[in-house]
C-alpha cells in the first residue's frame, strides 16, 4: 500500500466505527482535509474579530473564569494566561494509566470535534494534535477524575499538556517529558489563544474513545461467543430444533434471527448434530442462545448509533456559530447519552459471559455420557473442575460492576455543575467488563473442545473441525492434570486472532 492510499482525511463526512477500526488495522496516517482547515481557520478568524469588536462582552471561557468562577472578568492581558491556567490546574488525574490504544482514539476524535469549526482553536493547534497521532506520541493520560460532564476535564487536560511542553507521552516505547519530545522535533510549544485550553478540554473524547474500544472488542467477542456455543452444542449433544427458523419467524428480533440462522448453518454439516440420540429439552443456556445472545447483540447496534452520533459531535462549551454571528454557552459536554450506552452495554456483555459461563457448568456435569470434569479418571484427576471456579468467579465480578454509574451524580464547582453523568466511570467499568467476557469466553472454549473429544469418532461440522485444528496447535488435550493457568491463557490469546467464521449481524 503506498503512503498516498494510507491516509484518512479528517472532514465532515461521516466518521463510522467501520472507518475508525480500518484506520486503527490499517495504521493509517491523519490529514486535514481543506474543508477541515477553512472551518478551523473561519472559525479562529471570527473569534479574533469579535474579542476585539465587543471587549466589553462576557463570553464564558473566553474572557471569564471557569464553572463557579464564571462571573469573575478576565482582562484582555491575561486572556492567554487564563488558556494555560485552565490546562495546568485541571490535569488533577489519579489512577491507572489509561491505555495507548485508547489514548491513540483520544487524539482521533479531539481532532474529529475541532475540525467543525465550532470550537474556536487556532489551526497549528490542531495541526500539533495530527502530528502527535502521526508519529505515535501518545500524551499520558490517568483513568481516573473525570465525572463526564463539563466534558472529561481531567483526562483530556493531561492529553493536552504536551501541546505546552508540559506532561508526560510515550514514545518508542518509552516515556518522556513533552518537552524533549517537542525539542527532538524542532516543535515549538502552541502558545494558547483565547478559548483554546477550554476547547481542547471541554469535550467528551475520553469516554468517546473507550466507548469506541469496548464496542470494536465486543463486536469480536459477540463473533467468538456465537462460535464457541455451538462447540458447546455438540459438546453437549444438544438439539438444533430451537435453531429453526419457523421458531424465530414469530419473533423476530433481528438480533436472534441473526444467533439462530447463523449457528443453524455452523453445524449444518455436524455429524454429532445430526444423531437423533438427543434429549426432548436441553437446559436454557444451550436451548436459549439465540434469545440470550441476539439481544445482547441488538443492544450493541443501539450502543454503536450512540457513540457514533457523539463521534460526529461538537461537545465542548461554548460553541461559536460565525454564520450565523453567535457565541452560545450551553452543555454539550454531558455525557449522559455516552454513560446510559456504556451501562447498557456492559450489561449486554455481561450476560454473554453469564450464560457461557452456565454452559460451561453444564459440560462438566457428567451428563449426557460426558465424563464427570471432563477428565478421564475424574478423583485422581480434578479435570476442568477449577477453570469453572475461576470463570465463575469473573462472572460475578461483572456482575458487580454492572451496577450503573449513570444513575448516579455528586455535586461540583459549588453548586455550578449540579448534576453529571459520571459516563467516565461508566466507560472504564464497561472497559473491565469485556476484557472479563474475554477469560469467560477461553475457558469456555477450553472446555467445549475438551468435551467434544469425548464424542469421537465422530465430527463436528467442517468449519468448528477446522478452528479446534488451529486451537490444538496452541492447547492440547486435558488427558491428566496440569497447570491450566497457562491453557487458559493460551486460550485467551487464540481468541484474539481473528475467528473463522463470523456472524452477520455485526
Amino acid at each position: 500500500m503506498t503512503r498516498k492510499h494510507n491516509i484518512h482525511r479528517i472532514s465532515a463526512d461521516w466518521l463510522s466505527l467501520e472507518t475508525i477500526q480500518r484506520i486503527i488495522q490499517e495504521d493509517k496516517r491523519l490529514e486535514l482535509s481543506p474543508k477541515a482547515i477553512l472551518n478551523i481557520s473561519k472559525c479562529r478568524e471570527y473569534l479574533d474579530v469579535k474579542m476585539v469588536e465587543n471587549e466589553e462582552a462576557l463570553y464564558y471561557g473566553i474572557n471569564t473564569g471557569f464553572g463557579y468562577l464564571q462571573n469573575v472578568r478576565i482582562e484582555k492581558d491575561q486572556i492567554s494566561e487564563l488558556q494555560y491556567n485552565l490546562l495546568k490546574s485541571h490535569a488533577c488525574g489519579v489512577g491507572d494509566k489509561v491505555p495507548k490504544e485508547v489514548v491513540k482514539l483520544m487524539l482521533l476524535t479531539k481532532i474529529q470535534s475541532l475540525s467543525y469549526g465550532n470550537s474556536g482553536v487556532q489551526l497549528e493547534t490542531v495541526k500539533r494534535l495530527v502530528d502527535f497521532y502521526n508519529h505515535d506520541i501518545l500524551p499520558v493520560v490517568y483513568q481516573q477524575g473525570s465525572l463526564g460532564a463539563s466534558g472529561d476535564l481531567a483526562p483530556l487536560s493531561h492529553l493536552s499538556l504536551p501541546l505546552i511542553g508540559l506532561g508526560e507521552v510515550y514514545f518508542e516505547g518509552e516515556v518522556y517529558k513533552s518537552d524533549e519530545i517537542l525539542k527532538q522535533f524542532g516543535w515549538s510549544p502552541i502558545a494558547l489563544q483565547s478559548k483554546e485550553g477550554l476547547s481542547l478540554i471541554n469535550g467528551t473524547q475520553f469516554m468517546v474513545a473507550y466507548g469506541i474500544h469496548c464496542l470494536l472488542k465486543a463486536k469480536k467477542l459477540l463473533s467468538w461467543s456465537d462460535i464457541i456455543a455451538a462447540i458447546c452444542i455438540d459438546g453437549f449433544n444438544c438439539s438444533l430444533q430451537p435453531f429453526h427458523h419457523l421458531v424465530h419467524s414469530i419473533r423476530s428480533h433481528a438480533g436472534q434471527v441473526d444467533t439462530a440462522n447463523f449457528i443453524r448453518n455452523l453445524l449444518e454439516d455436524s455429524e454429532i448434530a445430526a444423531t437423533r440420540d438427543k434429549a426432548v429439552q436441553d437446559p436454557y443456556s444451550f436451548r436459549c442462545i439465540p434469545q440470550v445472545h441476539g439481544a445482547s447483540k441488538d443492544t450493541w447496534n443501539f450502543v454503536k448509533t450512540t457513540f457514533e452520533t457523539e463521534i460526529n459531535s461538537v461537545t465542548d462549551n461554548p460553541n461559536i456559530f460565525p454564520e450565523e454571528d453567535k457565541i452560545i454557552s450551553a452543555g454539550n459536554f454531558h455525557g449522559q447519552p455516552l454513560a446510559l450506552g456504556f451501562d447498557f452495554l456492559s450489561i449486554a456483555m455481561a450476560e454473554v459471559g453469564n450464560i457461557a459461563e452456565r454452559r460451561t457448568y453444564q459440560l462438566l456435569s457428567g451428563q449426557r455420557g460426558l465424563p464427570l470434569f471432563l477428565i478421564k479418571n475424574p478423583g485422581l484427576h480434578s479435570g476442568m473442575m477449577i477453570p469453572q471456579y475461576t470463570a465463575a468467579s469473573v462472572v460475578s465480578e461483572n456482575k458487580q460492576l454492572c451496577t450503573p454509574a449513570s444513575v448516579d451524580s455528586i455535586t461540583s464547582s459549588n453548586g455550578q455543575e449540579d448534576h453529571v453523568s459520571m459516563g467516565a466511570n461508566a466507560g472504564t467499568k464497561c472497559y473491565r467488563v469485556i476484557n472479563n467476557l474475554e477469560k469467560i469466553l477461553a475457558i469456555e472454549l477450553f472446555s467445549a473442545t475438551q468435551a467434544l473429544e469425548f464424542r469421537r469418532p465422530k465430527k463436528t461440522s467442517r468449519a468448528l473441525e477446522q478452528l479446534i485444528k488451529q486451537y490444538r496447535t496452541d492447547v492440547s488435550f486435558n488427558e491428566f492434570d496440569r497447570i491450566l493457568s497457562i491453557d487458559i491463557e493460551k486460550s485467551i490469546q487464540f481468541i484474539r486472532k481473528e475467528p473463522i467464521v463470523i456472524p452477520s449481524t455485526l
